[in-house]
């Protein structure tokens, strides 16, 4: 019965207890039947005494006697046949409705069961959203009377509103604190730049300067990576055609040109996806910039490669580097989350970049996988819809 779905379970414990009363009705009816067909007439015969009176002096003893037991003859075989027929006839009627009434259960149990079927539905399209949180402005909105699966309804409701703004809430705090931040970093950054400049700006002032304007940038660096995660993980707005390709190609021109890194190969074939450009060229810049970054001193390399993969356009991003254990691999693409080994370099970045990079390729309903390389290094593929 485990085995079976609740409206299967159900349709049979309905289908069971209406063969269990019809079972029973038949055989009261039964018993009544057998106890009226004693005496069919009221009274008999084998009470009758040896001698009828109204034939008397025509028939003998025996022949009344003989006469009596044909009678009851007649009257125990009318009465076996009775039973038979009403044991078979009732038990093939028996039979018939309960066919029909298994099959009436199996469609008022569907149609009992539709509101689970709804709630189920709206929560497995939630828990399916390619971004957390995302989805849960559906509501079920279940209409009827007010039973307990109405009351399931509106609780269930009840908690997907509350999440929706929890998300929200923590979404438009993210954004709004750094577009705060934004601006005053900006006054810094001109200020600094205002006294470096000076003519009459000494040695001291310009080294302390320099080191300032670098603290400040990477500041700004941590809220623009906070603003393209919050903006990441809302709907996409803008989609158009573009090809995977070209954007790594455009990439890898900006990021590896003149840098003296390490080397770099590219494998770009024509990968066509629909999307928001400016969220696909940040997920392909955070993917290189990561594999320049987090390489070998000296005789390194970058692989980027672009391809159509079972239908799917996919970009595939692979370096040298510090070897990664494997149960760190997953760990890398949770918001500043990095190495062990890396957290006191303060040139490493803040650890948002693959959370930035799964962010955007769940937005576009796509995949991000990474695997340690042996001898170093990791392999990172990005699988989207194709366009």
């Amino acid at each position: 019965m485990k085995r079976f779905s609740l409206r299967a379970r159900l349709t049979l414990i309905y289908g069971g207890l209406f063969l269990c009363a019809g079972l029973v009705l038949l055989a009261v009816t039964y018993v009544l039947v057998d106890q009226r067909t004693v005496q069919p007439f009221g009274v008999a015969l084998r009470d009758v005494k040896p001698v009828v009176p109204s034939i008397e002096g025509k028939l003998t003893g025996d022949q009344a006697e003989q006469l009596r037991l044909i009678v009851n003859k007649a009257q125990d075989d009318a009465r076996d046949q009775t039973l038979d027929s009403l044991l078979t006839q009732g038990g093939i009627a028996l039979g018939l409705v309960s066919v029909v009434a298994i099959a009436f259960g199996w469609l008022v149990t569907g149609r009992a069961l539709q509101p689970l079927h709804r709630i189920t539905g709206t929560a497995r399209r939630i828990a399916g959203a390619d971004v957390a949180g995302r989805g849960l402005h559906e509501r079920i909105s279940l209409s009827g009377p007010g039973d307990e699966v109405r009351e399931l309804a509106d609780t269930f409701d009840e908690m997907l509103e509350r999440l929706d703004r929890s998300f929200d809430g923590q979404r438009r705090f993210v954004a709004n604190a750094s577009h705060e931040l934004r601006t005053p970093l900006a006054l810094n950054r001109s200020l600094i730049e205002l006294a470096v400049t000076r003519a009459d700006a000494s040695e001291d002032v310009r080294r302390l300067g320099e080191s300032l304007l670098a603290v400040n940038e990477r500041h700004e660096r941590l809220i623009d990576g906070l603003l393209t995660l919050a903006d990441s993980e809302n709907e996409l707005t803008a989609r158009s055609r573009v090809d995977l390709a070209d954007i790594a190609d455009h990439v890898l021109d900006q990021a590896v040109a003149g840098t003296g890194g390490p080397a770099v190969t590219r494998e770009l074939a024509p990968a066509q996806v629909v999307g928001d450009p400016v969220l696909l060229e940040r997920l392909t810049t955070n993917l290189v910039e990561n594999a320049v970054r987090h390489n070998l001193s000296a005789g390194g390399w970058v692989a980027v490669g672009t391809e159509l993969r079972d239908g799917r356009p996919t970009l595939v991003v692979s370096n040298t580097g510090p070897v990664v254990p494997s149960y760190d691999v997953e760990t890398i693409f949770e918001p500043f989350r990095r190495l062990t080994g890396e957290r006191v370099a303060g040139g490493r970045g803040f650890g948002l970049g693959l959370s930035i990079v799964r962010a955007v390729a769940r937005a576009h309903g796509g995949t991000v996988t990474a695997r340690p390389r042996d001898g170093g290094g990791l392999v990172v593929t990005v699988s989207l819809p194709p366009a």
